[in-house]
């Protein structure tokens, strides 16, 4: 088996849309860093973490009104600051299952 390693220079990532030149997008680049910078270190932290943020967007849903079946689509994507969520649940996910050796499947979808 061959071995993958990273060349990144710097530990974080940033996902694709950190890099939008729209000065909406560019206001939250100082919550988008605050966010990536969070390790997660501690048992506690890791389970609110993983009990707070939804592993699938709670806004998506088929509704059905007079007879006609209607889908709303996922809504999470226009949160600015999805991707930095999303990352910071994966690290406490990852933090209760490597570090602490807990089973994880009752906080994925």
């Amino acid at each position: 088996m061959e071995t993958i390693h990273h060349t990144h220079s710097d530990h974080h990532y940033h996902p694709p849309n950190s890099q939008k030149s729209g000065w909406f997008q560019k206001i939250f680049n100082p919550l988008r860093g605050l966010l990536d910078g969070i390790e997660v270190r501690n048992y506690h932290l890791a389970h609110l973490i993983c009990r707070v943020i939804p592993c699938c967007c709670p806004f998506e849903r088929n509704v059905n009104l007079f007879g006609r079946s209607f889908h709303i689509p996922p809504l999470c994507k226009l949160n600015p600051v999805y991707d930095e969520l999303v990352g910071m649940r994966f690290r406490a996910l990852s933090f209760l299952a490597d570090e602490c050796g807990e089973d994880v499947t009752k906080y994925i979808c």
